[in-house]
């Protein structure tokens, strides 16, 4: 099931006191599916999350993308800029900011209010729950990936995973034992953010704990699945790090990762 129609809207999801706003992507048609929770980059649940989101409706998932600043910034968001030929400065200089606030606790606490939120939609099959991050995302999902809810995760160029971040001591990859689901990573052998060391040592310790994973390793720069909207985006061609045909060969692995785990 592919390309299917969909439906979006704004959501928001309850933690305590909190009302975490959302983007919600699910199928128009009847039916139960598996769900997919999007984590946003640094930027915001901007236009390419949004895209994302819908892309893996399209396929036959209810997809939602929380804001993982709703406590720091709400409503925060940067697009691309056709400028920049990707964020611009200002983007990036704001971005850090509020990614250097946020809390190991309250993602976790986070995320587990969306799922406990996909849990309460009709049409969401309640033990078919996978995610998918990129960049400071890529990390978040990581961190999902320990819960048990979680069956499929896809974490793409994850920074900061081998260190201490989120005021945490304990750095996320020593959590690796938790994972109990399905997890494939994907990097770039020319990123600035991750480093070979880095994505080596979470290879090392997913054969370690013998934990059901991929390793996808592409030659080309940090972000690069943002070269899957070049069509949109035609002035992306110009970015060197958003590799086009990067982009679609990880969005196959993707595709398959979900259709084992989270179509049953």
């Amino acid at each position: 099931m592919t390309n299917i129609e969909v439906k979006t809207t704004y959501v928001k999801i309850p933690n305590g006191d909190l009302q975490i706003e959302a983007y919600l992507a699910q199928p128009l048609e009847k039916g139960s599916f598996g769900a997919v929770i999007v984590f946003q980059e640094i930027f915001g649940v901007n236009e390419n999350i949004r895209d994302i989101t819908e892309l893996i409706a399209q396929q036959g998932y209810v997809a939602i993308a929380p804001a993982m600043f709703q406590r720091i910034a709400p409503g925060f968001e940067f697009g691309f800029s056709e400028q920049d030929i990707g964020y611009s400065p200002q983007a990036y200089e704001l971005g850090l900011q509020y990614y250097q606030q946020v809390k190991y606790w309250e993602i976790m606490s986070d995320i587990q209010a969306t799922i406990a939120y996909l849990k309460t939609l009709p049409n969401v099959k309640p033990d078919s729950i996978g995610c998918i991050g990129f960049c400071f995302g890529g990390h978040v999902a990581y961190m999902a990936a320990t819960l048990t809810d979680i069956k499929a995760t896809a974490s793409f160029y994850g920074a900061g995973i081998t260190t201490p971040n989120f005021g945490e001591e304990t750095p996320t990859i020593d959590r690796t034992l938790a994972i109990k689901g399905a997890i494939y990573t994907f990097f770039a052998t020319k990123d600035s953010f991750v480093s070979e060391q880095e994505n080596l040592k979470i290879e090392s310790e997913l054969k370690k704990h013998r934990i059901n994973h991929r390793v996808f390793r592409y030659d080309t720069g940090h972000g690069f699945f943002g070269g899957l909207f070049i069509d949109k985006y035609p002035f992306l061609e110009q970015n060197p790090n958003l590799n086009q045909e990067a982009a679609m060969d990880a969005w196959k692995h993707v595709l398959h990762l979900f259709q084992d785990n989270l179509k049953n």
